[in-house]
C-alpha cells in the first residue's frame, strides 16, 4: 500500500516540499533489488518473501510528501521500519529502490561528497542514545558539529551558547554529560542538533529512555521549539500520545508499508481499518477530534443567533461552551457558517459513543 500525500485544510503547503518520498524502497537479503521489481515478489507479506527469498523489506513503496516547516511524524510498533526509513532519508541506509528527494534535489544521485555537505549543513539527527562525548563539556558537545564544519572556535561557542539558552541549559555549559540526568542530556542533544542550523531535524525514538515525566517535558520542549525556530521535523516514536501531540501529520506503519498517512484527528475520526481502528480505540476522541468533525448542517429548527467558536477548536476545550448554551453553537471561519454543534453532538464524543 503507498501512502500519497494529501494535505488537509489546517495542513502546512508548498510550492516545492522539503522531502519527497517516492515508491521508496529498503529490502535486505540476498538479490535484494530483485524484489522490487517483480510484481510477485513485492505482493508478499513479510513470511512469505522470507520464506521464498530470505529477504526482508523494511520499507515497502512508501510515497509521502513533508512540506516546510512541518512536523512529520512515522509511528509504528516494534518492526515497522519506521527508523529504517528515517535513515534512508540521509541514505544512513542505502535504500533499494524508488526515489528520494530534498527540496526538489535527486539525493539518491548525491556521491559521498555531498551526502557529507548535506548532512553538516542541511540535516541533523537525534537519537535515542544521546551519543554525547563523555570527555567534552556541554558547550563543547553542543559545538562539536560545527567544529566538524571548520568554524573558528569565537563563533562556533558564540553559536553554542545561543542554543543552549534557547533548550534551557543556561548555567550548564561546563558539566560533563555524566553530570547531567538524562533530560538535560537530551536537551544537550536537542542543542547539538539546532547548533548548525539545519533545515531538517530528523528524530529517531528520542524520548524513549526517559521516564514518563521528562518524556513529557521534552515533548512540550520541542512544540516550543518547532514554534520558535521552525525547523522542518521528522519525529520516529511507537508512542501514539506523543505522535498525537506532536504531528502536524502521522504515518502510521506496519511491516515496512504505510497503513494510513493523516492528520491525528484524521487517524482517530476516520480510521483507515480495522488495524488503526484498534490502533487507536483508547484515545480519548474529545482530545484529538474538532469541532470540524463533528459539526452538522443548521435545520430549520435552529435557532442561530447563538455564541460562534472556530472549527479548529478541540472538542474538549469546546464543551463547557456548547453545553452551557440554550442553542446551537454556530462553527464559524472567516465570517462563513459551516455547521452547528449542540450538547448532543459534544455528549456522543465526551461519551465515546
Amino acid at each position: 500500500m503507498t501512502a500519497q500525500l494529501e494535505y488537509p485544510a489546517d495542513a502546512p503547503s508548498a510550492a516545492e516540499p522539503a522531502i519527497s518520498v517516492q515508491g521508496l524502497w529498503k529490502v535486505f537479503g540476498p538479490k535484494a533489488a530483485r524484489v522490487p521489481r517483480r510484481p510477485d515478489l513485492a505482493a508478499l507479506d513479510r513470511r512469505q518473501l522470507k520464506q521464498k527469498t530470505g529477504c526482508t523489506a523494511a520499507v515497502r513503496d512508501l510515497s509521502f510528501d513533508v512540506a516546510p516547516g512541518e512536523v512529520f511524524v512515522v509511528m509504528g510498533l516494534s518492526g515497522s521500519g519506521k527508523s529504517t526509513l528515517v535513515r534512508c532519508l540521509t541514505r544512513l541506509i542505502e535504500p533499494t529502490a524508488g526515489g528520494l528527494f530534498f527540496e526538489g534535489e535527486d539525493l539518491r544521485a548525491a556521491d559521498e561528497k555531498r551526502l557529507r555537505e548535506l548532512r553538516r549543513s542541511k540535516f541533523s539527527m537525534v537519537f535515542q542514545h544521546f551519543g554525547l562525548l563523555p570527555h567534552r563539556r556541554v558547550i563543547d558537545n553542543v559545538s562539536y558539529g560545527l567544529e566538524v564544519r571548520g568554524e573558528n572556535k569565537s563563533d562556533r561557542r558564540r553559536r553554542a551558547q545561543e542554543v543552549i539558552e534557547l533548550v534551557g541549559l543556561a548555567g550548564s555549559e561546563q558539566l560533563y554529560p555524566e553530570e547531567l540526568s538524562g533530560g538535560m542530556q537530551q536537551r544537550v542533544g536537542l542543542a547539538r542538533a539546532l547548533a548548525g542550523d539545519p533545515d531538517v531535524m530528523l528524530f529517531d525514538e528520542p524520548f524513549s529512555a526517559l521516564d514518563p515525566l521528562i518524556r513529557r517535558e521534552m515533548q512540550s520542549e520541542v512544540v516550543r521549539l518547532h514554534q520558535e525556530v521552525g525547523k522542518t521535523m521528522v519525529f520516529v516514536t511507537h508512542d501514539l500520545t506523543e505522535a498525537l501531540k506532536l504531528g502536524d501529520r502521522i504515518l502510521l506503519m506496519r511491516d515496512g508499508a504505510a497503513i494510513q498517512l493523516g492528520t491525528g484527528a484524521e487517524l482517530v475520526g476516520n480510521p483507515a481499518d480495522d488495524y488503526v481502528r484498534e490502533f487507536v480505540r483508547d484515545v480519548s476522541k474529545a482530545d484529538v477530534l474538532t469541532l470540524r468533525w463533528i459539526m452538522r448542517p443548521p435545520t430549520d429548527d435552529d435557532v442561530l443567533d447563538g455564541p460562534e467558536l472556530g472549527p479548529d477548536v478541540v472538542v474538549r476545550e469546546a464543551t463547557r461552551a456548547v453545553l452551557g448554551a440554550d442553542r446551537p453553537v454556530k462553527v464559524v471561519a472567516n465570517g462563513e457558517l459551516l455547521g452547528v454543534v449542540g450538547g448532543e453532538e459534544i455528549l456522543a464524543v465526551v461519551a465515546g459513543v
